[in-house]
C-alpha cells in the first residue's frame, strides 16, 4: 500500500504543478529525495554509552538502524579526540521517507510546545531544508 502523503502527491501535488509551472515532463516536477535524521550527543565525549541509548532512540524514531558518526578532527577544548563516537545519523528514502514526514507533519510538529509553523527561510537555495528539533 502507497503512503498516504505518496498518494497526495502523485494525485494532487505533481498535476497541479506541472499545469503550473507548465512542465512538459512528468520528471522535471520536484519531488522529494531522502530526509536525513541527525542526532548529536554532546556527552558522548565523556560517558560512550550515550551513543548506544542515541542509537535505540534513532531506531525507535526512524524505523531503521542508523550510522554512528565520529569526529573528523581532534578539538582539546571539548575534549575530543579524532574517531570518538559523537553522534548518529540515518537516512530515510521512499516508502520510509514519506511514513516518517507524513508523522512528524501531522503527529509530532503540533505536539510540540509554541509550535507557530515551519520557517520558510530554512531553505538553503539548492531545494535542501534543515530544521532542528531540542529533546
Amino acid at each position: 500500500m502507497k503512503p498516504r502523503l505518496k498518494e497526495h502527491y502523485d494525485t494532487e501535488l505533481k498535476p497541479s504543478l506541472m499545469k503550473e509551472f507548465s512542465y512538459k515532463n512528468h520528471m522535471e516536477v520536484p519531488r522529494l529525495e531522502k530526509i536525513v535524521i541527525n542526532m548529536g550527543v554532546g556527552e558522548a565525549v565523556a560517558d560512550s554509552k550515550k551513543i548506544k541509548s542515541a542509537v535505540n532512540e534513532m531506531t525507535l524514531i526512524a524505523g531503521q538502524a542508523p550510522v554512528v558518526t565520529k569526529a573528523k578532527k581532534s578539538v582539546a577544548s571539548f575534549k575530543l579526540r579524532e574517531g570518538m563516537a559523537v553522534g548518529c545519523k540515518v537516512t530515510l528514502r521512499r516508502e520510509r521517507m514519506y511514513e516518517f514526514l507524513d508523522r512528524l507533519v501531522t503527529i509530532a510538529l503540533p505536539r510540540v510546545r509554541d509550535f507557530r509553523g515551519l520557517s520558510g527561510k530554512s531553505f538553503d537555495g539548492r531545494g535542501n531544508y534543515a530544521m532542528g528539533l531540542k529533546e
